[in-house]
């Protein structure tokens, strides 16, 4: 059996990282429902973590992505707690959880 050995490079890190980023910026973009948009968010936050493995691996120990990440993850981790509680009280207050209710805050 003849196998094939595939050459994945910093190339298709990056290619993956520019579709996760595009379907977080298209999550954010077109949702109405403050839980899709955090997603997206979070689909961001996840494609700049491949970024910063994937450079420090291909950067002969250089830099250190892996620090990075996890910073990243931490600051992700304090997002998602700090919206789902905006969400709750957009929630208790509007019976929606449609962000074009927000409107209604000013005053």
């Amino acid at each position: 059996m003849d196998e094939v050995l595939l050459d994945i490079g910093l190339r298709h890190f990056l290619l993956v990282s520019l579709i996760i980023f595009a379907l977080g910026l298209y999550c954010v973009l077109t949702r109405r429902n403050a839980i899709g948009i955090l997603l997206g968010v979070e689909l961001i936050l996840n494609s700049a973590n491949i970024n910063y493995i994937a450079f420090s691996h291909y950067s002969s120990g250089q830099y250190d992505g892996q620090v990075f990440s996890v910073f990243v993850i931490m600051l992700a981790a304090a997002e998602a707690v700090i919206g789902l509680a905006i969400v709750l009280g957009i929630y208790q207050n509007f019976s929606t959880i449609d962000v074009e209710a927000t409107d209604r805050l000013q005053g």
